[in-house]
């Protein structure tokens, strides 16, 4: 009989996990496990090597050891508590004592699983997270550290705010919503001013495009295709 494709933790998406785990083996058991089933996934040995990669770019769900080399996980789920309430944060720790259970989830821990674990039941402790944030989710669109947040109308990049126009605004967020996928000149025009009876001219959304860059500072995920269009892809 043909091998069944596994279970995808969230259908009709690529979920963003990452790990902040000091055991190279688990860490890669996990990826792997999540992997197969849509997971995009990035492993960190340490909580300062965490928190670097944060600051340039939020994941949609955190798996977080608490005994690290450089510090407790509990110190680090209240850091990204404070910065992003909404990221869901599951503590996976051969810490099994009530007490401690009790002060990782004070600590912000939406879970907290114990080791050692099955790999099925911590894809249902992450889908059951992500049924209770997927509309926070569902408002936020990525391309590396760059963050468009569709409920405010608003653009980061890492920290930093990034005010757009709305033509800029506009055009970020229709090669968000196509991420991977070239859109011609020809579609970008008409999608974003033929449709609102504004004709303008091809030279528009050249100046568009090269204010957008300058804006995020000439990012690499935003790339010219020659002859063509343009598109968005992750680069890390």
């Amino acid at each position: 009989m043909p091998q069944q494709t596994p279970q995808a933790i969230a259908p009709g998406r690529t979920v963003t996990v990452w790990e902040v785990e000091d055991d190279a083996a688990l860490a890669g058991t996990v990826a792997e496990y999540l992997t197969l089933r849509g997971c995009e996934v990035r492993a960190f040995g340490s909580a300062d090597a965490a928190r670097q990669a944060l600051l340039a770019r939020r994941p949609d769900l955190v798996l977080l050891d608490w005994n690290l080399p450089d510090g407790g996980g509990d110190a680090l789920c209240r850091w990204l508590r404070q910065r992003w309430p909404g990221l869901p944060v599951i503590f996976l720790t051969v810490r099994d004592d009530a007490r401690d259970i009790v002060a990782g989830l004070e600590a912000g821990g939406d879970d907290y699983l114990t080791k050692p674990f099955l790999l099925e039941v911590l894809a249902g402790r992450i889908r059951a997270v992500l049924r209770r944030t997927l509309g926070e989710a569902g408002s936020l669109l990525r391309c590396d550290e760059i963050r468009l947040d569709t409920e405010q109308a608003a653009v980061w990049q890492g920290e930093r705010p990034v005010p757009l126009t709305g033509a800029e605004y506009r055009l970020l967020l229709l090669l968000l919503q196509n991420k991977g996928r070239t859109l011609t000149r020809a579609r970008l025009l008409e999608q974003l001013w033929d449709a609102q009876g504004s004709f303008v001219g091809d030279n528009t959304l050249t100046v568009t495009v090269k204010r957008l860059r300058e804006k995020l500072s000439d990012p690499p995920c935003l790339k010219t295709v020659r002859s063509l269009g343009y598109r968005m892809e992750d680069t890390e």
